[in-house]
């Protein structure tokens, strides 16, 4: 005679109880949030669609029409080089974006299986894992960035590689602590006792209980990220003109600023403020939600 077993207290159906990322409800958090995550869809989508929405080729010069103020062809008005504002600053959103984007999706990637494996495997790993991710995280990430730049040469590949092996400790690090916490949870134990394999508890049950922190973390890299490659861009290392780029269009701009002309800097200024403050407000909505389900 066949017995159908019942879940008991101790068992994982009962104590596994931590929301995953179905648990977050994302426009749940009061009106900033959510016009934050209005920005940030707006953001994509004009980097998605820039070459449908920009009136004008960004990297077509016209001296003859240089620092023009807003007219009808113009709404943003003009640079130094005749170039109009407002297209470069639509094309501009797909290197101010792409290049976070990718910073934060090696990093979240590394720091994820560093933490885990620190965590889960303890002894000399978690030792020589986090000693290593401690003296990358005493590197300045904007040095490590220069300096790569030195070797490789300018341009958008060095400082993503630079700051993504910059932001892997912060990840690391967040990931370790809360993977050691649910490590000592009974539902872990119980899993080991059915003979599940530690890759297996990993994949299927601790990665998905961690995922929505480090998707709050995640937002929050990505705001500073953006900063930080825009920083590169204004100092010359990043983005080099004529492409497009908020930061490289800030140092541009600096000499239309003596001029009277204040659009050409203050314009990417703007949606790069724009843009971090969304990002932080959605990384700190994530993780006020996540404290709630907590408590």
């Amino acid at each position: 005679m066949t017995t159908t077993a019942t879940p008991v207290a101790g068992t994982p159906d009962t104590l596994r109880r931590r929301p995953g990322l179905r648990g977050l409800r994302v426009l749940g958090q009061g009106p900033m949030f959510t016009a934050a995550v209005v920005v940030l869809a707006a953001l994509v989508l004009v980097a998605v669609l820039a070459p449908v929405l920009a009136p004008h080729d960004p990297e077509s010069l016209d001296l003859s029409a240089s620092l023009v103020g807003t007219t009808g062809d113009h709404f943003l008005g003009t640079d130094q080089s005749g170039r109009d504002v407002l297209s470069r600053l639509i094309h501009g959103a797909r290197t101010g974006l792409f290049g976070p984007l990718l910073v934060v999706g090696v990093s979240t990637l590394l720091g994820t299986l560093l933490g885990v494996v620190a965590a889960w495997r303890g002894g000399w790993a978690d030792t020589v894992l986090s000693r290593s991710m401690d003296m990358v995280f005493a590197i300045p990430g904007l040095l490590l960035a220069i300096l790569l730049v030195a070797v490789v040469g300018s341009g958008m590949t060095a400082p993503v590689i630079a700051m993504a092996v910059a932001y892997t400790p912060y990840v690391g690090r967040l990931v370790r602590s809360i993977a050691r916490q649910d490590k000592a949870r009974p539902y872990i134990e119980s899993y080991r006792v059915q003979g599940w394999s530690g890759w297996t508890i990993c994949l299927r049950h601790l990665l998905p209980n961690i995922a929505p922190t480090v998707l709050a973390q995640s937002a929050m890299n990505f705001g500073y990220a953006l900063m930080d490659l825009a920083a590169l861009s204004f100092l010359g290392f990043g983005v080099q003109p004529p492409t497009a780029d908020w930061g490289a269009m800030i140092n541009e701009g600096q000499s239309a600023l003596q001029q009277g002309a204040m659009l050409p800097a203050l314009a990417p200024s703007a949606c790069i403020v724009l843009a971090v403050v969304a990002f932080g407000i959605v990384g700190e909505g994530l993780a006020d939600r996540i404290a709630k389900r907590e408590r």
